[in-house]
């Protein structure tokens, strides 16, 4: 009997004492220009896989470090890493036993051409988002959320968002659901209110005439400056001249088409990353073209390829790959789920192209063309008038 009360005893303190380290785990709060979170450790010269990005002002606990990632608890069974740079320790925060939803809000605005979902909660919690087709759905996962939303007021201003609900997936994980009117994904926003802890999903609208003349295009010339890219294999030609050569031509060809553009940059400058992906998301494009060269350690291996990471912006990717592979390229495919820092964002379909490979000298001659040049960007254009003839 004294012994069962002994192993009784020790597992009541041991509980205890779990829930009091939880309690006073370390707390961050995310800082910083565009935070992400990782999935795991693994790295390679895109990076590690992310898990998404997310807004600043956003509280986790800390269970672990490892170099310059912190791994913190996004919920009883889910974990991610983030890097130390993107957060700042609060030293007074603790943790809460758990986190309430509340009431959610779903309405249009007219001015700004965009629809909302917006759910107050207790706390800037993490979340990550996926989007979904078949039917055209983004599904957001809020962690450490509970539910205590009892209703969801739903307006008739809304033009894009056709339903929203939830489910309780896991006792500390909401998924968000917001299906939408048309199968095409136009891009959404994630962030939270500056002053209360309310989530706030902005998300845009099919644009009303889908002609490529009534459309906003932002084309980004890789690399630039200090940033020297690729080199041709025979005449060293660098990559970040001919990306802006090329991505000059699409721009001229588009506005000849009274098309409304913006280019990253037209000279040669350095940017990073997240100066392009704070560019583009000002000023807020229809749709984004990267254009690139790309290189392999194989001097036989040439050809043509696009790249998109999220699946509901797929479809322009597919349809600008048809299209240059009328140039006589050899495909090297569509690459999906692709961790490049411009095909991050969610706010606007992107598509990255890989013209040819500089490091092929068949390739390299095409890209010395001025004539191939100006035929990429012909079959570029094409592709995406191709693809806007499909979504109508």
């Amino acid at each position: 009997m004294k012994h069962i009360l002994t192993v009784l005893l020790t597992f009541v303190y041991l509980q205890l004492t779990a829930q009091d380290s939880t309690h006073k785990s370390i707390m961050v709060q995310t800082i910083g220009r565009l935070p992400y979170l990782e999935y795991g450790l693994g790295d390679d010269r895109l990076g590690g896989a992310k898990m998404t990005y997310l807004d600043s002002g956003i509280v986790m606990p800390v269970i672990d470090s490892a170099d310059g990632d912190y791994r913190v608890k996004l919920s009883k069974n889910h974990s991610a890493y983030i890097s130390k740079e993107n957060v700042k320790i609060l030293p007074d925060k603790r943790s809460r036993p758990y986190y309430l939803t509340s009431n959610w809000r779903v309405y249009g605005n007219d001015t700004t051409g965009f629809d909302y979902v917006t759910i107050n909660l207790d706390e800037r919690l993490p979340y990550r988002s996926v989007q979904q087709i078949n039917p055209s759905r983004i599904a957001i996962d809020i962690f450490g959320a509970t539910s205590n939303s009892n209703w969801i007021s739903q307006f008739s201003s809304v033009k894009e968002i056709k339903n929203t609900w939830y489910e309780q997936t896991e006792d500390d994980v909401m998924r968000v659901f917001i299906e939408l009117k048309h199968n095409q994904h136009w891009g959404y926003n994630i962030s939270y209110d500056s002053v209360f802890p309310k989530l706030i999903v902005r998300v845009k609208r099919q644009p009303p005439v889908l002609v490529l003349s009534k459309l906003k295009v932002a084309i980004d010339a890789g690399h630039g400056g200090t940033n020297l890219g690729a080199s041709g294999v025979k005449t060293g030609i660098l990559e970040k001249d001919y990306t802006l050569r090329i991505a000059t031509e699409l721009n001229k060809l588009l506005r000849k088409n009274k098309v409304n553009t913006f280019m990253t940059r037209t000279s040669d400058t350095t940017l990073d990353m997240i100066e392009r992906v704070e560019m583009l998301k000002a000023w807020n494009p229809d749709i984004l073209i990267s254009i690139h060269l790309n290189s392999s350690g194989n001097a036989l291996i040439k050809g043509t390829s696009t790249y998109y990471r999220y699946i509901g912006f797929r479809s322009l990717s597919q349809s600008v790959l048809k299209k240059m592979l009328e140039l006589k390229l050899v495909e090297i495919g569509n690459v999906g789920s692709f961790n490049f820092a411009l095909s991050g964002p969610t706010d606007y379909p992107n598509c990255l192209v890989e013209v040819a490979f500089l490091s092929n000298i068949d390739d390299e001659k095409k890209i010395l063309d001025p004539k191939f040049r100006t035929a990429v960007a012909k079959k570029i254009f094409d592709g995406i008038n191709d693809w806007l003839k499909k979504i109508k």
